[in-house]
Order: structure tokens, then sequence, then C-alpha cells
């Protein structure tokens, strides 16, 4: 009798001992974690809120809005709530047993509070990176274009809430939050990144900005763009120094056009515009224009090709067959 071909168990052993017990590549006999997909469904209830109405599941009206406002805060309170606890559990930096709980339900309980408290400044300056991309592309026809459709105004709306949640050391939640943006839009900004007003992602797809960027007011950011690191500075046992300055500051008004690569801890100057395709290790004085040397195209002459005609190609297939 022949082994059944839909058989894999012969698989599962010298697979199971790819696991290490005190490894961190498995979640095995660990506390539980945040799990992505609630993330996810948080990221999206966050825009509606943000932008009651975005979703076009619905009409709404200022007789219905402080429902629907009461209902997504709740939701998004409670779930976020629990995510972030899972976070401070599954962390542990306490040092807490199993059983003691409270108090990462509590300090969960209170970041929440503490980001609907700050929402109104918050989406002030949601709005504003709206009006920015309005302003920036003449291609938009209105500001609720750039809200429902632009990749860069999503990227940034959330990166406003996760890195509210940064400065709250809140561990993992900050980063699934960016992670879910990033697969959505192609534009992959860090929790811990500082972003001022008004900033404009145009395009966007390809966007890099490190966890210690920092970016002014009115800046312009084209597709392709890296505000990366130059080199990872070590201590002296050779360890990565985790948090030190590593990434780009682009000062106000800045303009960095598309896949520039600017790396280290440099400064680049108030009004600079930095052309498309420059790499730039070294700070940048304000108002200044960098660029690489014009191409020189080359232009020759070439041989027009011998195409066939398409009956003539049909008329041979008659022929061989």
């Amino acid at each position: 009798m022949q082994d059944d071909p839909y058989d894999f168990t012969r698989f599962i052993d010298p697979y199971l001992e790819s696991f290490e017990r005190y490894g961190q590549t498995n979640f095995i006999s660990f506390r539980p974690i945040p799990s992505m997909i609630e993330i996810e469904s948080i990221v999206e209830d966050f825009m509606e809120l943000l932008f009651p109405g975005r979703s076009g599941r619905r009409v709404l009206s200022h007789d219905c809005i402080r429902d629907v406002v009461i209902t997504l805060m709740n939701r998004i309170g409670e779930s976020l709530q629990k995510q972030i606890y899972l976070a401070w559990y599954h962390e542990n930096p306490l040092g807490l047993a199993d059983e003691e709980t409270e108090p990462y339900q509590a300090l969960a309980i209170q970041v929440v509070e503490k980001l609907f408290e700050a929402l109104p400044s918050l989406r002030k300056m949601m709005k504003e990176d709206s009006q920015a991309a309005f302003d920036g592309d003449p291609a938009a026809t209105s500001i609720r274009e750039t809200i429902l459709s632009y990749p860069g105004v999503r990227a940034l709306t959330i990166h406003r809430i996760s890195h509210f949640l940064y400065q709250e050391n809140v561990p993992l939640v900050p980063r699934m939050l960016s992670e879910t943006v990033h697969k959505q839009t192609g534009i992959d900004i860090h929790p811990g990144a500082t972003i001022g007003r008004c900033l404009f992602i145009d395009h966007g797809t390809g966007v890099v900005i490190g966890e210690t960027s920092v970016i002014g007011n009115q800046v312009k950011i084209y597709q392709g763009v890296t505000l990366g690191a130059l080199s990872f500075p070590k201590n002296a046992c050779g360890s990565l120094i985790r948090g030190a300055k590593r990434h780009p500051t682009l000062k106000d008004r800045v303009t960095v056009y598309a896949n520039a690569t600017l790396l280290g801890d440099i400064t680049i100057g108030e009004n600079t515009i930095v052309g498309s395709n420059a790499w730039i290790r070294h700070d940048v004085p304000a108002n200044t224009l960098v660029q690489n040397e014009e191409p020189k195209n080359v232009m020759r002459e070439i041989m027009p090709r011998q195409g066939i005609r398409p009956c003539d190609n049909e008329a041979g297939a008659l022929q061989r067959s």
C-alpha cells in the first residue's frame, strides 16, 4: 500500500526542532501579543473618526455627528486600550508576575485618555496636512480628494497618532500602526520621527523617514526620498547605541525631489531645494539649491525595424498548416 500523498506528518518533527525555546523568533509559551488584525481595524476607525463620513458608508448630518463620534471613539478606545495593554503585558518592563495585570491595564487606559484629549490639536495638524497636499499639487481638485485618496495624507494622519503613542513609551503598537500604513501606501515613516506642520508627501511610494528624523514646517517631499542613517554608532562592546540622533533634520520650507537620499545626522537649512537623485551626507546651508550635474543626452540615428505585416504572417501560417 502506497503512502498517502497528502500525509505530511514526516515533516513535522524536523520542523519543530527549528524552534528555539529561548529564541525571539517565535511566540511560544510567552505572554499574549497585540493583534495586527485589530491594529488594521483601528487604523480604519481612526481615519473615519478624524474625517467623519470619509468611508462613504452613510451620509452624515450635523444632527447625527455626535452619535457617530461617540460610537467611533468608544470602539477605538476599547480596542486600542486592549492592544496597548497587551503590548505592555508582553514586554513586561516592570517585571510583574503573570497575574499582576492591573498596573498595565491602568497605564493603557491612561494613555488612551491622554490621546483622546490631544485629538483636537492633532486633528488640526492633520487638516493642515490635507490643505498642504491641495496647495502643493495642481492635479488636486479639492481638499476632500486629498483626504480620500492621497497616500501621503493617510500616512501622516496615522503617523501623528503613532508618534504620540511612541512618545508615551508604548511598545509594539506604534510600530504596528506605522507598518499597517506602510503596507497600504508604500510610505515608511518610523513612529519616532518628529514632523512639523503642513508636510506634503507627493505620490509617496518608496519614501523612507527614519526614527530620529526631524522635519520642520511646510516641507515638501516627493516619491522615493530616503531620510536614512549613514552609520550606526556602537558602544565599547560593539553593540548598537539605540536612540542616538542618526537621521537628517530638514528645516522649514525645504523641498526634496524624487529619489534623493539624505543620510546621517545632518541639517538641511531653510528654503533649500534638493534635486532629484541627489546623494547628500553633509549639512546644507539655508537658501541653497543642490542638484546633480545635468546629464548629457546622446542621440544617434538608428535604422527602422523591419516589421512583419499581419497578413503575411497569417498567410504563412495557413501554408504551413
